[in-house]
């Protein structure tokens, strides 16, 4: 079995990466920039004037959804475990096909910029504004853990080049470059941008298995094999708290997924920019296809890894994050350039997929918070001009969680996916609860929605920082918090005889 390389420590092999870093994220801005064209409305800014073909919208979605927490953090999981988190993808196709056929219609219903808008139409400008702000919040958190992840690799890199700069500044620095990219490309580059760092970065994943096997032989895979870390359902371990069973995580998944792309708006905000209903749901099915043939490529990575340094710890490597394991091998495992280009995909793809999380939350300030409180409309360009200060407030906004978490020793990915679960059971809740029960007025999805996100924020927080351990397993969150809003807004609904008329 082979032995890992030291770190490279010649200067000019050490510049020859940064130098491809450097140029790459160049010319990945150029092309977003290039391809954005120019933005003169909330259309154009937000829903690249609904003109985007289906297969580059399916590519961004996923490219957003996963991006350096994937790459990152996925190959963690079988170096350590196994492959069982394949289990959640499952999960995640049945949920899109959910989607696309109940939710994905209503939005299309009218001129909707933001998921909320349809909350908006159901129940009034109220439980539109909570909506939009809990999304506000729960993206801040989320996708502080996201700035965290970007930073993780480029840390690994300037420690390897003998630059010892703090996770506090690196955050500063990636925070600034995203707001001026997105500041200026608005949502077309911030698709196109997400579909070359998609393809990039599973094609470094693919990279990374040839190189180890091509080292080590393919003896990786079978010690696997004889280890049982290839087990891919589990069916033993308690359906509530065990977050690695198959329950959870198929059922869990589905929810969740549902969740995420039908009441998320960093995921509608790009199926609303497809060209029709049709192709969105397109878009919208064939991205849970892809996201799991990429969780499967990068547990095969971390599969990979864990034969190439000879099953040790990631602590036993000397490393501080477990997380680290993937951008560590890049460095000292790939030939010179090759590694600068696969970690400058890693971050440009964690910068467009933050770009996607401030063009979303742009949006929702605009349509969902200030245009609500103000007494007359905005106008196409007031708008785009609250947008792109609403881009920069929210980008500086993102520093505070980001540094926040960098003590956090857990899985990245499943610290991102408990925060975000706490919120998407009470707001997917609020879109299926408006569905169907037709008596609920504004004031009982608004209490139901606020009940179901504090019932499942107490879970998380007592059992991540209090007591320490699982009481429900954070599949289980969205599905707890769709519960929780339909007793309680049940419940409050009865006050009232008659179905309210729906709002034009």
């Amino acid at each position: 079995m082979g032995v890992p390389c030291c770190l490279r420590e010649d200067p000019a092999v050490q510049l020859l990466d940064i130098a491809v870093i450097v140029l790459y994220l160049l010319a990945t801005a150029w092309l977003g920039l290039k391809l954005s064209g120019k933005q003169t409305g909330v259309r154009d800014y937000f829903l690249g004037s609904r003109d985007l073909p289906w297969w580059a919208v399916c590519l961004s979605v996923v490219a957003t959804e996963t991006s350096a927490l994937t790459v990152i953090g996925i190959p963690v999981m079988s170096y350590i475990g196994n492959i069982s988190y394949l289990q959640l993808g499952l999960g995640y196709i049945l949920g899109r096909v959910i989607v696309a056929f109940l939710l994905l219609p209503r939005y299309y219903d009218g001129e909707m910029v933001t998921a909320y808008a349809y909350l908006g139409k159901r129940f009034g400008e109220s439980t539109q504004a909570t909506a939009g702000i809990t999304f506000m919040v729960t993206r801040l958190l989320a996708d502080g853990v996201r700035v965290l992840a970007a930073a993780i690799p480029l840390k690994v890199i300037l420690d390897g080049l003998g630059v010892h700069a703090s996770y506090f500044v690196i955050i500063v620095v990636l925070a600034l470059v995203t707001i001026l990219y997105t500041f200026i490309g608005g949502i077309r580059a911030v698709v196109w941008v997400d579909v070359a760092q998609m393809l990039l970065y599973v094609v470094g994943g693919i990279i990374a298995l040839v190189v180890v096997t091509s080292a080590i032989g393919g003896s990786w895979l079978t010690d696997a094999i004889a280890e049982g870390k290839t087990q891919l359902l589990v069916l033993e371990g308690s359906p509530i708290s065990g977050a690695d069973s198959l329950i959870p995580s198929l059922i869990g998944g589905t929810v969740f997924a549902m969740a995420s792309h039908g009441s998320d708006q960093l995921v509608v905000q790009r199926l609303l920019a497809c060209r029709t209903k049709a192709e969105a749901q397109k878009a919208l099915i064939a991205s849970g296809v892809v996201v799991v043939v990429q969780f499967a490529v990068f547990l095969a990575v971390g599969l990979a890894l864990w034969g190439y340094y000879q099953q040790k710890s990631p602590a036993e490597l000397g490393l501080t994050r477990d997380d680290e394991i993937f951008p560590h091998f890049i460095i000292e495992g790939l030939p010179a350039g090759l590694s600068g280009l696969l970690l400058a995909g890693i971050l440009a793809a964690a910068m467009s997929t933050l770009s996607s999380s401030l063009s979303a939350l742009s949006s929702s300030t605009v349509t969902d918070v200030v245009a609500r409180f103000r007494r007359d409309p905005l106008t196409e360009e007031q708008g785009l001009r609250v947008g792109r200060w609403a881009t920069i407030a929210w980008g500086v906004a993102f520093i505070l969680p980001a540094t926040v978490f960098t003590s956090d020793e857990g899985s990245i990915v499943i610290l991102a996916l408990g925060i975000a679960g706490i919120t998407y059971g009470g707001l997917l809740g609020a879109f299926i609860f408006g569905i169907v029960n037709k008596r609920a007025r504004a004031a009982d999805a608004n209490i139901a929605f606020a009940a179901a996100v504090a019932v499942n924020a107490f879970f998380f927080v007592m059992e991540k920082y209090v007591v320490g351990d699982v009481w429900v397993a954070w599949q289980w969150y969205p599905l707890l918090g769709v519960l929780v809003t339909f007793a309680v807004g049940g419940l409050l609904s009865l006050r009232h005889s008659a179905p309210l008329a729906a709002r034009g």
